[in-house]
């Protein structure tokens, strides 16, 4: 029975507990929900009470003579009065945090509820056989249409209870205040069940949002190097080729292809896990040489790209290059230094009106000139628009 009762006690904490992780989007939700249901409630009340205000002035014998039409004209002058300054408010608050959004809502409530407890409650000190329908159509609406996190729902039924308990339970018959215990018992668990379904839904559509992110970042990446793949060096580059020209757009972009000399030689020596191997560390020493750069990317077995989203000056990309060539030197397997090199090309692209395959193209160029001159250098083109002068250079 012990572990009954403390299992029980556990269900029922979770259940009123709202989980950090999704507070803010709950009470965003919440106020969106809540917004609705509100203007609808709001537009019931103006047309029950200025009907109930027609009724008490024109279609009664006494109109406001006496002390009775004179408290119900003015129970429904305040009641519409708290639809009137919600309605006022909306849009003022839809600026407010949501925070403050969620309190204005949630005093609306508070007070809606307590003045059809205070109306309920002279009904039956005039007409004890009045009845609780009064009161047992709020609880339910609001119950139904107005969403509050647990804890809230908890305090304003159990607030609203009590009061029930000290004003009208001395007015009612046995049977009638069990019905109306009942009634709010009800209430609570409909609003805690609303809270709780908006509670799962929000962490389910969370896990959906972060499991497409895992996914989106495994479409996008090479599962060895966890660099960017071919495809997505392609978008990404296209992008930034499309935008240059562009009235007042200043900009360009700086393309690296790296390629590993001898590669094969390494694998035949010394096996694909020593290869592997290589190409993790060429990806290390990549995010090491180039930390600011807009994308690195590995496009083909041993052939690597870096992306700069800006141009840069021949001189910068050629010291890049040559520290790249001089930190892969320091690649070793299991404390064999292995002798590891590249060759580096790269053009620096300020021409507008170039797609991503031409740029690829000439910087494939050269490459093939680094190789093609004795491996492990580095050679640049500048790809300039038209009546400015082209450079080329490159490095042992």
């Amino acid at each position: 029975m012990h572990q009954l009762g403390s299992l029980f006690r556990h269900q029922l904490r979770l259940g009123l507990r709202l989980p950090a992780d999704i507070r803010q989007e709950f009470l965003q939700e919440s106020v969106r929900k809540n917004d609705f249901s509100m203007r609808i409630i709001c537009a019931i009340i103006f047309a029950v009470e200025i009907f109930n205000l027609v009724r008490v002035v024109f279609l009664s014998r006494s109109g406001l003579g006496t002390w009775n039409n004179r408290f119900y004209f003015a129970m429904y002058c305040v009641l519409l009065g708290v639809a009137a300054v919600w309605l006022a408010l909306r849009r003022t608050l839809q600026r407010a945090p949501v925070c403050v959004q969620w309190g204005a809502q949630y005093t609306v409530t508070v007070l809606i509820l307590v003045w059809h407890i205070g109306l309920n409650a002279y009904d039956l000190y005039r007409d004890p056989a009045a009845g609780t329908t009064v009161l047992t159509t709020a609880l339910l609406a609001l119950a139904m249409f107005i969403q509050l996190p647990p804890w809230c729902s908890v305090v304003q039924f159990a607030a609203s209870y009590l009061l029930f308990r000290a004003v009208m339970a001395p007015l009612l018959d046995a049977g009638s205040r069990l019905n109306l215990t009942i009634t709010f018992v009800v209430s609570l668990t409909v609003s805690l069940a609303l809270a709780y379904h908006t509670t799962v839904a929000l962490r389910q559509n969370k896990q959906i949002m972060e499991i497409n992110t895992k996914l989106q970042e495994l479409v996008q990446r090479d599962p060895l190097t966890g660099l960017l793949n071919k495809t997505t060096v392609e978008c990404w580059a296209d992008q930034v080729l499309q935008g240059l020209g562009q009235t007042g757009r200043i900009g360009g972009l700086a393309l690296f292809l790296v390629d590993l000399d001898k590669f094969k030689q390494v694998n035949d020596r010394y096996g694909h896990p020593c290869g592997d191997h290589v190409l993790v560390e060429t990806a290390e020493a990549m995010r090491c040489v180039f930390p600011d750069a807009a994308g690195l990317g590995r496009i083909g077995g041993d052939e690597f790209a870096v992306l700069y989203d800006r141009p840069m000056t021949v001189a910068q990309a050629v010291a890049l290059g040559q520290r790249l060539v001089e930190q892969l030197g320091t690649v070793a397997w299991q404390g064999q230094p292995l002798g590891v090199r590249c060759s580096v090309g790269v053009c620096i692209c300020t021409r507008p009106n170039y797609s991503y395959q031409q740029l690829y193209t000439e910087t494939d160029q050269m490459l093939y000139r680094a190789k093609e001159t004795g491996r492990g250098r580095c050679c640049v083109r500048q790809l300039v628009p038209a009546g400015q002068r082209q450079c080329e250079e490159g490095l042992v």
